[in-house]
Parts: structure tokens; C-alpha cells; sequence
């Protein structure tokens, strides 16, 4: 962080509309990607509520989160016998193949054991069908992003099966993405010609058709059995700059635990990523890029160079969740934009660790700040002199404030529709989300200029 980040976070004792969410909520969208599972939180209905109403505005689904209903008495004596009954109505009600059992800020600062109460609901069930995965979740203890890490990790740990030899499928673990990014992955390695399992795939689940009768768990999600093949798969792609960084992650567990080869990188948002995840499908099956694909690639070159005069020169702020803040920024400055704060919520410490180069080579001019407010962020832009800002629709209040346009991308995006459709990842993702930068930088010459040019 720099010294005048530094200087404003000094000056506040508190955090004032935060620039995360909470710990749980990212749990419950990783839980939504595994097929047939229920997410279930141990504590209060009101957590439950609220991440079910906040994720129901992004992607304008239904989504049940089920809850042990922590009262006064259970937050003093305990939730074991509430866990337990909350698990056999699950059971009786959804009959799922996987429940994602999380822990709250209560549960966890009273103490409460959950692993073992867990373990223990398991021995007693013997013949209990459903898989359990337990992870651990307060909110003080992370973001939003690190609780969506957390749950895959712990579904590969508690669920990846060895085997006695090594398959030719690839796992993949792509981030805190949008449904159509999941989209176009799948597709992706489906042109490459080799099976990928994607862990978490909410592609279906949290942007589906009309259903023809009610299904209590919306159908798709990655499959209980291909999650129990991610021990033997040739090798593990794990998307994310600072997720790279971390001393834990579902591919460094699969790694350790199994010896899948890791592969990890950045978002592929933008031409410089999206090359260095399609080589490495290319050396890991020995096939050349799809035509297709290729010519993606070859119509965003074009597009780099017929926008260029629109975006060179051009200052914007970026935020968001660590990794999707990495990747925006490095976009940015592919395609001539400088980024000039780029700042998030998470505290791993590891966001300036991950643009390292690109502080390199802005200097002074660069502010990058973990672990902080809208409003820290508001008074780091002030004197930024930046044109546009990029993130999520958490960032319009912010965009007002320093009278510049706002970019929309990312979670959440609560006051625009379609933002389940975002696609940010790949050559056809950057194509989309280049188009979007350049007409908004158009439209605001338009709507500051006397003339109101209709021809630009």
C-alpha cells in the first residue's frame, strides 16, 4: 500500500460501506455450483435472508439457503441439536447428494464445534446418502471471495477420491466468475477436445430457463462423481493471480493431497491472460488453438487498434475482489487505459504483491490498496484525476461523487439487468467488455460537449 493510502486509513478506526461482502455469501455461490447440493448455514436466520436476497438481485434466480435458526437460547447453550434436526429436514425435504454446511460470525464466537457435531450426525446416519462438506466461515475472518476459495477448496479436500492411475481429463477451477464466463470455459476446453471439470459451475443453476414443474434444487452444477474423479485428472488449472499466492487453495490441496500437477495463473481476461491459458491447453493436450478461437483473438486485435485513439491516455479506478481487481487492472493497461487506484476489500495483503510489474512501470502514479472502504477509496480517487471508474454497481455512489462514468462488471450489479450474461473472460470476453469501455468514454464526450457530436 502507499504511504498516502496508508495516511487516509490511519485516520479511521472503522470501516464505512465496505468494499466486500460477507464471508458466507461466497460460500453459498460456490456451494450453488455443485449439482444436486443445498447450501446450509449454522446460525441465524437473518444471515441466511440476507445473502439470499443480495444474490436473488444479481442474478434474478431462485435460491434457497437453508439455516439452523440460532435463537437467544442456542446462542448460549449451543446449536448441536438444531444442526442436526436443520440437517435431517434437508435431507427429508430436498434429498440433495451434497450439503455445504457453513459457519457464521455466531457459531464461531460461541465456540461451537461444528466439524465434530458434523462427524457426528455422519455416525449416526450410517446410511445417509448425501456427501457433507463443512467449512468455516465468519465474516470477521475474511470477504466475500475468500469464503467462495474456502468451500471449493474444502469440497476438493473432503471429496476428491484417489485413484490408481492418472486420467486424461483436466480439473479447473476458475474463480469468482460470472455464468457466462463458466460458459465460455466450458466451451473452451469442449473445442480443445478434452473433458474439463469445472469446480465450482453455476453456469446453469444461477442462469437458467423456465421450468416446465418446480425443482426444489435447480438442475446442473458440477456433478458429485466428477468432484470424487479430481484426484486422478492430468493436471489442475487454478485461475487467479493472488489466489496463486496463497498458501491454501483447492489446487495446491489437490497438489498435495493427490499429486495433480498445478497450473495457476491469472483471471483470462484480455488478450495477455487469455494467451497464456490457452498454451498451456495446448501443451497439456497437444492440440493447436480451435479456428474459432483464433479467429477471436484475431477480430480483438483489430478492435485494440480501432479504439485506441478512444482509450490511450485514458485514467480509470478499479475495484473489487482481489483477483478480478488484478485482472481488470492489467487489462486496462493492455489496452492503453492507465489504472490509477486499484483497491479492494480483501486483506490478504497479496494485490500489490500481484501487480508488482505494473507498479513498476506506473511509479507514483499507480495507488494500489488493500483492505479498504468506498470511502477511503473516494478520497484516494479525488486526486487521481481519473475518467472512468471500473467495477461493480457497489462503485456508483462513487462514480457521483468524482463525476465519471461507471463500468459495470463483476459481482454484485444490482441496478442493471442481465448481469448473469456479463462475460469477461477470454478473447470474446475482452471483445465485450472493450466495446462496453470504449462507448462509455464515447458517450461521456458526448454528453459533456456544447456540440454534442453525433459523429465521433
Amino acid at each position: 500500500m502507499t504511504t498516502a493510502a496508508a495516511a487516509i486509513l490511519d485516520r479511521w478506526t472503522v470501516t464505512r460501506n465496505a468494499c466486500k461482502l460477507c464471508t458466507p455469501l461466497g460460500a453459498c455461490l460456490a456451494f450453488k455450483g455443485i449439482g444436486n447440493c443445498l447450501a446450509f448455514l449454522h446460525g441465524s436466520q437473518g444471515c441466511s435472508t440476507y445473502i439470499r436476497r443480495y444474490m436473488i438481485s444479481h442474478f434474478k434466480e431462485p435460491i434457497d439457503i437453508a439455516c439452523s435458526n440460532f435463537s437467544e437460547h442456542t446462542a448460549v447453550f449451543g446449536g448441536g441439536s438444531e444442526l442436526h434436526r436443520g440437517l435431517d429436514n434437508i435431507v427429508r425435504q430436498y434429498d440433495p447428494a451434497v450439503i455445504g454446511i457453513m459457519t457464521t460470525c455466531l457459531s464461531e464466537t460461541i465456540g461451537e464445534d461444528v466439524g465434530s457435531l458434523v462427524k457426528a450426525y455422519r455416525e449416526a446416519r450410517p446410511d445417509l446418502a448425501a456427501a457433507l462438506v463443512h467449512v468455516s466461515t465468519p465474516s470477521y475472518r475474511g470477504t466475500h471471495a475468500e469464503g467462495f476459495h474456502d468451500a471449493v477448496r474444502a469440497v476438493a479436500e473432503q471429496l476428491a477420491e484417489p485413484g490408481g492411475g492418472r486420467g486424461e481429463h483436466l480439473n479447473v477451477l476458475p474463480g469468482m466468475l460470472s455464468p457466462a464466463d463458466l460458459r465460455y470455459l466450458k466451451e473452451l476446453f469442449a473445442d480443445f477436445g478434452v473433458e474439463a471439470i469445472l469446480l465450482p459451475d453455476y453456469s446453469e443453476t444461477l442462469d437458467g430457463g423456465p421450468w416446465d414443474r418446480y425443482e426444489a434444487i435447480p438442475s446442473g452444477g458440477t456433478p458429485l462423481a466428477a468432484i470424487r474423479r479430481m484426484g486422478t485428472a492430468r493436471a489442475t488449472l487454478e485461475l487467479g493471480h493472488v489466489l496463486a499466492g496463497r498458501e491454501q487453495s483447492a489446487g495446491k490441496s489437490l497438489r498435495d493431497r493427490h499429486q495433480v500437477p498445478l497450473h495457476a495463473m491469472g483471471l483470462p481476461i484480455g488478450i495477455v491472460e487469455t494467451d497464456r491459458l490457452c498454451r498451456t491447453i495446448e501443451a497439456l493436450v497437444g492440440r493447436p488453438l480451435p479456428a474459432r478461437h483464433v479467429a477471436d483473438r484475431q477480430r480483438l486485435v483489430d478492435a485494440y487498434a480501432d479504439g485506441h485513439k478512444y482509450v490511450s491516455g485514458k485514467r480509470a479506478v478499479v475495484f473489487g475482489e482481489e483477483d478480478f481487481a488484478c485482472a481488470l487492472a492489467l487489462f486496462l493497461h493492455e489496452i492503453g487505459i492507465q489504472p490509477v487506484v486499484v483497491a479492494s476489500g480483501g486483506r490478504t495483503g497479496l494485490l500489490e504483491e500481484s501487480l508488482a510489474e505494473l507498479r513498476a512501470a506506473r511509479g507514483t502514479d499507480l495507488t494500489v490498496a488493500g483492505d479498504v472502504d468506498f470511502l477511503t477509496m473516494a478520497e484516494l480517487a479525488k486526486s487521481a484525476r481519473a475518467d472512468l471508474v471500473v467495477g461493480n454497481s457497489k462503485g456508483y455512489k462513487l462514480s457521483g461523487e468524482l463525476g465519471i462514468p461507471l463500468v459495470r462488471v463483476g459481482f454484485p450489479v444490482h441496478d442493471r439487468f442481465g448481469a448473469s450474461r456479463l462475460l469477461h473472460v477470454g478473447y470474446r470476453g475482452a471483445q465485450q467488455l472493450f466495446d462496453r469501455i470504449v462507448n462509455t468514454i464515447i458517450a461521456r464526450s458526448q454528453e459533456s460537449d456544447e456540440i454534442g457530436y453525433s459523429y465521433i
